[in-house]
């Protein structure tokens, strides 16, 4: 994956506050089996940490001087993007958003932008406070993508993934799926509570993979704002697969499998790693997202 070296980022859409901290209190979640298995509950999850138990209730992150919004002072061209995992990342929430941007003004819609933040143990939302352990999420409350860096390590150490640039820009893709659901009001069918192999929980979790498919194909003619050229000059097979791969790795039967040592797909929330893929595949084969309709 590449980008436009002479492309000019957009910051704004990134609120960095690692090395910020949360005065008082103790998170509910941490590391050993209680962090592990809020870990395969909240991995990749549409709902905020509330859902999951995760939240204590203490006060927003304070930064602190080391803190200091790192990406809005290293982050400024593509070719930042092409050297740095955090730049690379704003990069990718700039050409997703790009994208939808454009994809819902061509159906004659209004897109509202998500902003992604960066954290680095814990981080208190609009849908509670959540530690690391929960993954990667999206809050609708307050419409943000939630992201500490350090998953990306466990994508692979933890759960296999071949890891590689585009996985980790397949996990930003998800999270903004979800932000396109809560915009079209799909997103709230995974809040009633069921899980199961044909659950909404499962279907939102792989309509949002198909959504990430869809930008995919688009990302490298869709236009950025400041150039007037796409903002990812180029993906390659090889990207794709990492995608295809790190989806297969946070299947809810190879995490079962892994951790849990059976599969049980009554307690599904995300899908198997076929199903992953498949959507994945599917939405980035077609680049349609009316082909998205997992709920058929």
């Amino acid at each position: 994956m590449q980008f436009d070296d002479d492309a000019n980022l957009d910051t704004s859409e990134v609120k960095d506050v690692r090395g910020s901290r949360i005065p008082g209190g103790k998170a509910t979640v941490g590391g050993g089996i209680v962090g592990l298995i809020a870990l395969v509950l909240g991995l990749l999850f549409g709902v905020g940490p509330d859902q999951l138990g995760l939240s204590d209730g203490s006060p927003q992150p304070v930064a602190t001087s080391s803190s200091a919004a790192q990406v809005q002072q290293a982050c400024r061209t593509g070719h930042d993007a092409n050297a740095r995992e955090d730049c690379r990342l704003v990069a990718v929430v700039n050409s997703t958003q790009d994208f939808w941007k454009q994809e819902f003004t061509r159906r004659g819609g209004q897109y509202g932008p998500a902003s992604t933040v960066f954290f680095t143990g814990r981080v208190n939302t609009a849908c509670g406070a959540a530690t690391s352990a929960v993954g990667p999420f999206y809050c609708p409350a307050d419409r943000q993508v939630y992201l500490d860096l350090g998953f990306f390590d466990e994508l692979r150490t933890k759960f296999g993934a071949s890891g590689g640039p585009f996985a980790q820009a397949y996990v930003v893709a998800h999270e903004y799926g979800h932000h396109i659901q809560n915009l079209t009001g799909t997103l709230q069918r995974a809040q009633d509570g069921r899980q199961g192999a044909n659950s909404n929980a499962v279907k939102v979790e792989l309509q949002a993979d198909c959504y990430a498919g869809v930008w995919a194909r688009n990302a490298t003619r869709t236009p950025d704002k400041s150039t007037g050229r796409p903002l990812i000059t180029s993906l390659t097979d090889q990207d794709i697969r990492d995608g295809l791969d790190a989806a297969a790795a946070v299947g809810d039967d190879r995490i079962q499998e892994k951790f849990q040592g059976r599969v049980t797909p009554e307690s599904w929330t995300h899908g198997s790693a076929e199903q992953r893929q498949q959507w994945f595949y599917q939405g980035y084969r077609t680049g349609d997202m009316a082909q998205c309709n997992t709920f058929r």
